[in-house]
């Protein structure tokens, strides 16, 4: 009863947060209605921000998936995959997500949806060539952990205020004059993906990063704890019965995230806080959206529940 209490108490609070963003962006706009056109500017403003937020609501889903230019994965493709996944969903008495697979060669996995019934599970490409199959198991515990704790519908939906209000930085990619460099690789399908190492941003996305970019991070930071990584470590460890699995698991997809960081531009940012290890470097703006706990302690904490001392 006290861990139901805790998780309860946990979810309210996430949802809390949440509210509190979608609060202060109604409170933002409505400032910018009165400094554009008086009182009917700020109404026309507040009535604008609840539109965007439910269109945000309804859409936050395919906006993380996009960001990594995610596709549908079938069973043919991956019977492993899935295999893996119909099990612990079983174990967990939970429905089974659906599940994509993203290009990205960086390591890496997330959970996105607003509850169990309507889960949905993504890995890169280089999460499924970078794991074996106990480690694989420990990754996919932690995503069901997300979706059945229901805190991925709090941090899904901040990715997608967070997409919105970083919209002007992604628009400035399409407008950088001249032709892109050859070791740049924003322009390649995958870049928004994570394709290589992070490569940097242009001087009108840089500026308009630094501008929205801080607004977006409190709308995250609002809605996302640290606190809930350990927890869907923590169950997804006693889900799948094997914690050295998922800490060994952490240990490779750190140190893939550290070689091959995605770019920090506005999409990757806005979903970074949905993987399992932050995908972007501790630089510049992409500092602000670093909610995850150091991979050191959750290893730590993993090994003290399979019975290691240090």
């Amino acid at each position: 009863m006290r861990g139901y209490a805790l998780r309860a108490a946990e979810l309210a609070g996430a949802v809390a947060g949440l509210a509190t963003a979608v609060l202060l962006l109604a409170a933002g706009c409505a400032l910018l209605g009165v400094a554009a056109a008086g009182g009917g500017g700020a109404a026309v403003a507040v009535v604008l921000a609840a539109v965007l937020v439910v269109a945000v609501l309804a859409g936050c889903e395919r906006m993380a998936l996009s960001a990594m230019l995610a596709r549908p994965v079938s069973e043919v493709e991956h019977p492993e995959l899935y295999r893996l996944v119909r099990e612990l969903s079983k174990d967990g008495r939970l429905p089974v997500p659906r599940l994509y697979l993203s290009p990205a060669e960086q390591p890496n996995s997330f959970a996105v949806g607003r509850g169990p019934r309507s889960g949905a599970i993504c890995c890169t490409e280089g999460l499924l060539e970078a794991l074996d199959e106990a480690e694989l198991r420990g990754v996919l515990g932690h995503e069901l952990a997300h979706v059945s704790g229901r805190d991925v519908l709090a941090a899904t939906a901040s990715a997608g205020l967070a997409t919105v209000i970083t919209f002007p930085a992604a628009l400035a990619r399409f407008v950088r004059p001249g032709p892109a460099r050859p070791d740049a690789g924003t322009d390649h399908p995958e870049a928004g993906a994570g394709a290589g190492r992070a490569p940097g941003l242009g001087v009108l996305e840089h500026l308009l990063m630094l501008l929205f970019g801080p607004v977006a991070a409190v709308m995250v930071r609002l809605a996302v704890s640290r606190e809930r990584e350990y927890r869907a470590d923590a169950s997804g460890a006693l889900l799948t019965g094997d914690p050295l699995a998922l800490a060994s698991a952490l240990r490779k997809i750190d140190a893939g995230a550290a070689e091959l960081p995605l770019a920090p531009d506005a999409r990757n940012a806005s979903v970074a806080h949905l993987m399992i290890v932050s995908p972007l470097t501790a630089e510049g703006v992409a500092r602000l959206f670093l909610t995850h706990p150091p991979a050191g302690e959750r290893i730590r904490r993993l090994e003290a529940l399979a019975g290691y001392r240090r």
